[in-house]
Order: structure tokens, then C-alpha cells, then sequence
């Protein structure tokens, strides 16, 4: 379970976690902690991850320590309500990847009675808030911000510094295109 005292775990009822940070900071890392702690509970698990994200595997979450999870690619976050009505407890990796319907799917989930446990990137390169995550914090009851150290200072970091000079919001890659920055030490990449 997640680290809260056991009298202020919901009873009856489902519930919304949302695990996030910027890159390197170890959320597909607690994703799968909190999913193998639900298996070994003997709980039925069900994980997704979007097909946009084929860096380290196409049928498993892994991340970037090599831990990994067996999952479900999908295209559309639809695609999670067909397979998830025996789960008693849902993962959804790389959330940011998905249109806003995610916020819908994971309150409906939660309604019936599901524990939703969702990771994802809560600001982009340029340290704007990474849509749909900011409607998906607000409505989760429990919420972990990660962060990973600055590779430039040491200090916490909670932003994604992008190495190259594309300007599409969208760009799957990991430490070739990507390292953890602190506030001080981030900076939005000119166009070449």
C-alpha cells in the first residue's frame, strides 16, 4: 500500500494516486514498487503505458534502473476500461502521454471501487505544467512529488532539461535527449 497510516486508508471505496516529478526521478520506480506490493497482497494487478513510449520495452513499464513490470500497450486510454473490469488495482505509467479522457477513465475506475495509481512528468522542458497532469493531481486523494538530483549542482530537482534544440513538446527519449535539473540550473533550449 502507500505509505499512510492504515486508519486513513479509504474503506469501501476506490481512490486516485498520482505519482510524479520531473525525468530521473524515480516514478515508474515507485509505480512498480506499489504494484509488486499489490501483488504480493495477492491483489489482481492490471498496468498501461502508452505505445508512444517503446524506449526500454513494448510489453513491460521499466524504468530507468531496469526494474520492470509486465504491461499493456495501448493506444487510446479507452483501451483501459476494456481491460481492467477483474483488476482490483490499475497502474497507468507515463500519464502525460494521454489526452485529457484519462481524467474521466480514472474517476470512473476509482467510483467503482478501484485503487488508480498513475505516474507521470508534471511540467514539460520548458517547466509548463504537462496537461493532463494538473487536472489529474487535483482530483487524486493521494499525490508523491519525486525529484531526482541536478546533474549540473547537486541540488533537488524537479525540472527536465532538454540537450537538443527541438521545440516539439513531444519528444520520447531518456538520457540521450534528457537529464534532471534544479530551478537554478534549468533553461528552455533556443531554436537552432
Amino acid at each position: 500500500m502507500i505509505d499512510i497510516p492504515p486508519h486513513q486508508l479509504p474503506k469501501d471505496t476506490g481512490w486516485i494516486e498520482v505519482i510524479t516529478g520531473c525525468m530521473f526521478s524515480g516514478k515508474t520506480e515507485e509505480l512498480i514498487r506499489r504494484l509488486r506490493r499489490a501483488q504480493i497482497a495477492k491483489q489482481k494487478v492490471k498496468i498501461f503505458k502508452p505505445r508512444i513510449d517503446a524506449r526500454y520495452s513494448e510489453n513491460s513499464i521499466v524504468s530507468h534502473n531496469e526494474q520492470s513490470l509486465p504491461s499493456i500497450l495501448i493506444d487510446d486510454i479507452i483501451e483501459v476500461l476494456k481491460h481492467s473490469d477483474d483488476a482490483q488495482v490499475i497502474g497507468i505509467d507515463e500519464a502525460q502521454f494521454f489526452n485529457e479522457s484519462i481524467i474521466h477513465i480514472c474517476n470512473s475506475l476509482a467510483s467503482k471501487g478501484k485503487r488508480v495509481i498513475v505516474a507521470g512528468l508534471d511540467q514539460d522542458y520548458t517547466g509548463k505544467p504537462f496537461e493532463p497532469m494538473p487536472q489529474l493531481l487535483a482530483i487524486a486523494e493521494y499525490i508523491t512529488k519525486q525529484h531526482a538530483i541536478c546533474v549540473v549542482c547537486g541540488n533537488p530537482a524537479d525540472k527536465t532539461q532538454r540537450k537538443t534544440s527541438e521545440s516539439e513538446r513531444v519528444i520520447v527519449g531518456a538520457a540521450n535527449i534528457y537529464e534532471a535539473r534544479c530551478r537554478k540550473c534549468h533553461y528552455i533550449p533556443k531554436e537552432s
